[in-house]
């Protein structure tokens, strides 16, 4: 076949979408972040299009902000405006599930197609630099006292530290329904309440919340880790004789309706962008632990964690 020819052909299969699919590059993604700017799932997925971007994996990534209901928000608009479409991604994890086990909302992740997890990561609590309180043995003391006077901030109702929090006072033999929690739409109000003495004790992912610790602004007391992170020298809560340990991981899903061969071009992307250095330098600058999982694997394993999660909040009177 003549080159020009060759060229003329390609042209009209692209024009009628029908390119073959190792033809096809996912080159102008459309990033869902279910959350308000200045979270996990936020930096996750900027750092996520970034690194697409210098993987040769997109072209261009646009980004929409959508928070509230721990992503349920975003997860229905994502659902209902991106019907079929091979380019547009969500960013998820953990939290979700918890809202949709609390919430019920109408639209769940039934409706969309899982793609990859990426990361894993532990939550750290903190205390305002001014807090009378100095470590957690003296939060639980005054949990034990009086429950409603320890007021808990983090992420959406459901979310891992609001989960952590549940945990924490069932193991210390104070009823979880009644701790004061007070949910946050993002990460950045969360991080407020904490710097502005507005929570007693505030909690996230460790990465959220490090540059105010390593500031003096924050005063990390504990994480929910089996064993201390790398490199930070804060005692897990079960050092302090407190049995909680739990995880927080981050994923991505795709469009409904997309077909089987577009999923695996989107699992193409990510695998490749997940090897890239702009990736690995993005988990190592944020402390993500590296959790790669993909396709059918990935979809058991949210089926798993759902059921897991709902027992844990079972247990611990969150619902």
């Amino acid at each position: 076949m003549r080159r020009d020819t060759f060229l003329k052909s390609m042209a009209a299969m692209a024009a009628a979408s029908v390119l073959p699919v190792s033809a096809q590059t996912a080159s102008a993604i459309k990033m869902m972040i279910p959350a308000n700017p200045g979270g996990g799932w936020d930096s996750t997925g900027r750092a996520l299009g970034k690194a697409m971007q210098d993987a040769g994996a997109a072209s261009s990534v646009s980004y929409d902000n959508k928070g509230g209901a721990a992503g349920a928000i975003g997860l229905a608009q994502f659902s209902n405006s991106s019907k079929g479409d091979p380019n547009a991604m969500m960013v998820m994890g953990a939290v979700m599930l918890g809202g949709i086990i609390t919430g019920k909302p109408p639209v769940g992740l039934d409706k969309v197609t899982p793609l990859a997890r990426l990361t894993s990561e532990y939550n750290v609590f903190v205390l305002p630099a001014n807090s009378p309180f100095k470590t957690m043995k003296d939060v639980v003391d005054q949990l034990r006292k009086d429950p409603g006077s320890v007021k808990w901030g983090g992420g959406s109702r459901g979310s891992t530290e609001h989960i952590a929090a549940a945990m924490i006072a069932r193991e210390v033999g104070v009823d979880p329904a009644k701790i004061n929690y007070v949910a946050f739409r993002g990460g950045g109000e969360a991080t407020a309440a904490v710097l502005g003495g507005n929570v007693t004790v505030g909690g996230s992912g460790y990465s959220e919340f490090a540059e105010y610790i390593s500031a003096g602004k924050m005063r990390a007391v504990g994480v929910t880790a089996a064993q201390r992170l790398k490199g930070v020298s804060v005692p897990t809560l079960k050092e302090q004789g407190i049995n909680v340990e739990i995880g927080n991981w981050r994923g991505v899903y795709g469009a409904p309706g997309i077909t089987a061969e577009q999923r695996k071009v989107l699992i193409d992307a990510l695998a490749k962008t997940f090897k890239h250095k702009s990736w690995q330098d993005a988990m190592e600058k944020n402390g993500w632990t590296s959790a790669w999982m993909a396709g059918d694997e990935f979809s058991n394993f949210v089926d798993a964690e759902f059921a897991s999660l709902r027992a844990t909040m079972v247990k611990s009177g969150m619902i």
